[in-house]
């Protein structure tokens, strides 16, 4: 990777690099827009062809900022401390949704120490001891859930009857949040991600999510429990974390455990349309879990690209200089499609290996979920191929129809038979 150390604003090389980064990178306005099916988005095709450091103008916010797409340099901006999350609390940066209302303290917003602070309260949840707790458990309810399923008959809806109430019992699960209340999350988390509604809308769902994981986490202040929300009760009550922090870590891990329904969304709907590649997952398990990894790569799991950073020292990448203060978005989706790194990436490789695919994110930031996300795609897989023979489409696949207006992506609705 082409990183120097930061450059002296004095220096007539760092001046003419400058010149010649920014020269040579015009502002591209990324309109993004509503993709169907597992597409890979035309105008970030065009900015990897176009270099390996381009500008870029999102639809809403302030300024331009620069897009890294290469996959060391995208690993090393995500893991390099001259790259703050936190400093874009204090600037306007263009993005994709059209409101932005981060909590501070957020755990999203914040740089180590104190990111690294806040996230080690919830570990022993979310790595693999922690989700291996939560193993079987999980797969009772997915059984229960497919028992629903098979009982009702074809035709169905996917999406409806599966991959949505799934992932969500389960991230409940995870975090102590009752049963009783699992559809309430669910509607402040499609309320949240929505670029839909509005910025009241959003705001208003946040605030009542807010306001529910302060009562939760409160009530297990002294809780020697193994759940997400009792070990940061434990946490803010014996003062390692604040409860504003634990909030806002608490309310980024329920959101992200949906995620689950999309990529799934997504892996069905590829598979469901190339009955090779399915064919090969029923009759040959043993490779699940490698093509598990394959298809997360592959498939394009969010609109456009996630959170921005700042940068707060010049830096060089790829001969382009990088001021401080300089709004910096890297694409982990462009970065899984790095042919140095991923040979034929365009092809689905169930015998890809290895396979360093960065879909959960790199450094500091890297999706804290990953280990989960991961178990419940695999069950998923398991339980659908296995228990559901013959499992296909029940509309062509043009007529599926995928969200609109959201920040990731995947089908709305699944229409399948078997």
């Amino acid at each position: 990777m082409a990183l120097t150390e930061p450059l002296d604003p004095a220096d007539g090389a760092a001046v003419a690099v400058e010149a010649a980064g920014e020269a040579t990178c015009p502002v591209r306005h990324w309109e993004v827009p509503d993709l169907t099916g597992v597409d890979f988005d035309p105008t970030l095709a065009e900015l990897m062809r176009e270099g390996p450091v381009t500008r870029i103008q999102l639809p809403n916010g302030e300024g331009w900022a620069w897009l890294v797409t290469r996959y060391d340099d995208v690993r090393m901006v995500a893991n390099d401390l001259r790259f703050s999350r936190e400093a874009v609390m204090e600037q306007p940066v263009t993005r994709l949704a059209p409101h932005f209302i981060p909590d501070r303290g957020a755990v999203g917003f914040l740089d180590p120490p104190d990111h690294t602070r806040l996230r080690r309260s919830v570990a022993p949840a979310l790595t693999s001891k922690g989700v291996e707790r939560v193993r079987e458990k999980a797969r009772l309810m997915l059984d229960e859930i497919i028992d629903g399923l098979v009982r009702d008959g074809p035709p169905a809806d996917l999406t409806a009857a599966v991959l949505s109430p799934f992932p969500i019992a389960v991230i409940c699960e995870v975090m102590g949040v009752p049963a009783a209340d699992r559809h309430t999350m669910h509607i402040w988390t499609q309320l949240i991600l929505s670029s839909r509604q509005g910025k009241e809308v959003s705001e208003k769902a946040k605030r009542e999510m807010r306001a529910y994981f302060a009562d939760l986490i409160g009530l297990r202040a002294n809780s020697t429990g193994e759940d997400v929300c009792s070990l940061l009760g434990a946490a803010v009550g014996c003062g390692e974390v604040a409860l504003e922090e634990a909030v806002g870590l608490a309310v980024l891990l329920q959101i992200g455990g949906e995620a689950v329904t999309n990529n799934s969304g997504q892996m069905f709907y590829l598979l469901l349309t190339r009955p090779d590649l399915l064919d090969r997952l029923r009759t040959e398990p043993a490779i699940r879990p490698r093509a598990i990894d394959e298809l997360l790569r592959y498939i394009p799991h969010r609109s456009a690209v996630g959170l921005c950073r700042i940068a707060t020292q010049d830096v060089e990448i790829k001969g382009v200089r990088i001021q401080a203060g300089d709004a910096v978005y890297i694409s982990y989706l462009a970065a899984n499609r790095d042919p140095a790194v991923f040979p034929d990436p365009e092809t689905i490789d169930f015998a890809r290996s290895p396979n360093p695919h960065v879909s959960f994110g790199f450094g500091p930031h890297y999706c804290p979920g990953g280990q989960l996300g991961r178990l419940e795609e695999e069950l998923l897989v398991d339980a659908l191929l296995d228990r559901l023979p013959g499992l296909r489409l029940a509309v062509p696949p043009e007529q599926v129809p995928f969200r609109k207006g959201a920040l990731i992506r995947g089908p709305e609705a699944l229409p399948v038979t078997w």
